[in-house]
């Protein structure tokens, strides 16, 4: 009988040491447990359009996709991506070379960073971000180097309401480049404070990654989730960063079949041929017959992505408006399905203690946001709110909290 290895070395990779059950995980048993409301993960209580729905059926009745689709992704999706990118913001990939599919954004995170970074090469990343991005970088044996966004108070809201926001500072994000950054790694708009990163901002992040020579990857799944008047600027769209960008896109969150796991890459044939060949040793392919749906998805009018964008500021301001009256400082987003606050108004700081108690306290569940920090105590007084539900749910949830304080 073969021996147990020694109990004195630990079992998990040390490069994952630090990365143990995600807070999705706990606070989705705590919501299961309780029969509280989840506005902790970020996944709709609908699903998308029907006729994207019926399209998976008509792939797998038709048997497309129900054995292995090719390793870049199906021809049709791949070209479906690349008129995407060209007819919303003139960006031209060839499907061939310059368009992957993945497992969803998380896999195609995992292996840009997997096939771009070496052992010891320092990622910049703006901080708080979300959890896979460290342990990513660490699984690559990378550095990751946190720039924090920094909340501030900013123009009040079109409805003449307070307005708060998290900033970047391009000073800090200049200093925090040193002869080993490799690489950028940005989100915008940006989970999970809702910030869209500016034209003059991303000017200057642009200009300092040609200056530098750094690789930039840019998660951008959030791109059709802009509100009021912010704009989604795809990095790539900059001078000199087609180049030298990797842009990462999901069919999740936009068409709110989070489950189906549909990504892309989109960048040049180099980066492209990378990643690609990190990919193919993680999942190899994924998502066969989905694959069909998302390509009749990505053509879809305008309007649907008008209707879809238009839908997700009713629920924002629905649950913005609740949150307030219930004591919470409410950090109005400018993108994404999250509205971060602070608790401090209701006399907390700890958002771990807060978010454990909160289930038996109001009967909601919410997400502590430093777990998305590397510096613990920049994050501890926030709390992330979904409002990615129905309208309904939302409501009841705003119910249950005013009547908690």
């Amino acid at each position: 009988m073969a021996r147990m290895t020694s109990s004195a070395r630990p079992l998990l990779n040390r490069r994952l040491a630090e990365f143990g059950t995600t807070i999705f995980a706990e606070m989705s048993a705590l919501a299961a447990g309780t029969g509280s409301i989840n506005l902790g993960q970020g996944f709709p209580d609908t699903d998308g359009p029907e006729e994207i729905r019926e399209a998976a059926v008509r792939a797998l009745r038709d048997g497309r996709g129900n054995q292995y689709p090719p390793g870049p992704g199906i021809p049709e999706l791949r070209a479906a991506v690349a008129a995407h990118q060209e007819r919303r913001y003139g960006l031209s990939y060839d499907p061939d070379t310059e368009v992957l599919v993945t497992a969803g954004a998380t896999e195609a995170i995992a292996a840009a960073l997997l096939a771009l970074l070496e052992p010891g090469d320092e990622v910049i990343a703006l901080e708080p971000y979300y959890d896979s991005y460290a342990a990513s970088i660490a699984l690559a044996g990378g550095t990751r180097v946190p720039v924090t966004l920094r909340p501030e108070d900013a123009a009040p809201a079109p409805d003449g309401t307070p307005h708060r926001r998290f900033r970047l500072d391009l000073d800090e994000l200049r200093d925090a480049v040193t002869d080993r950054t490799r690489l950028l790694l940005l989100n915008t708009p940006h989970n999970p404070t809702g910030t869209v990163l500016t034209r003059a901002e991303l000017t200057e992040i642009a200009r300092l990654a040609v200056e530098r020579d750094l690789l930039v990857v840019t998660d951008e799944v959030y791109e059709h989730l802009v509100f009021d008047d912010a704009e989604h600027i795809p990095l790539a769209t900059l001078p000199g960063m087609r180049e030298r960008t990797v842009t990462i896109g999901s069919a999740g969150k936009t068409f709110s079949f989070t489950g189906w796991k549909v990504g892309w890459v989109t960048a040049p044939p180099a980066l492209v041929g990378a990643v690609r060949s990190a990919k193919q040793f993680l999942t190899y392919v994924a998502s066969g017959p989905f694959q069909y749906a998302v390509a009749e998805a990505l053509a879809l009018p305008d309007s649907y992505f008008e209707e879809f964008r238009a839908d997700m500021l009713r629920k924002r301001d629905v649950l913005a408006a609740g949150l307030t009256d219930a004591g919470f400082s409410v950090f109005r987003p400018q993108g994404t399905y999250f509205i971060t606050t602070d608790i401090r108004p209701l006399g907390e700081s700890d958002g771990f203690a807060f978010c454990r108690a909160l289930p038996e306290r109001a009967g909601v569940v919410a997400i502590p946001n430093a777990v998305f920090y590397d510096h613990r105590d920049a994050g501890a007084p926030f709390v992330r709110f979904a409002f990615c539900k129905r309208t309904d749910v939302l409501e009841e949830a705003a119910r249950r909290l005013k009547a908690a304080w």
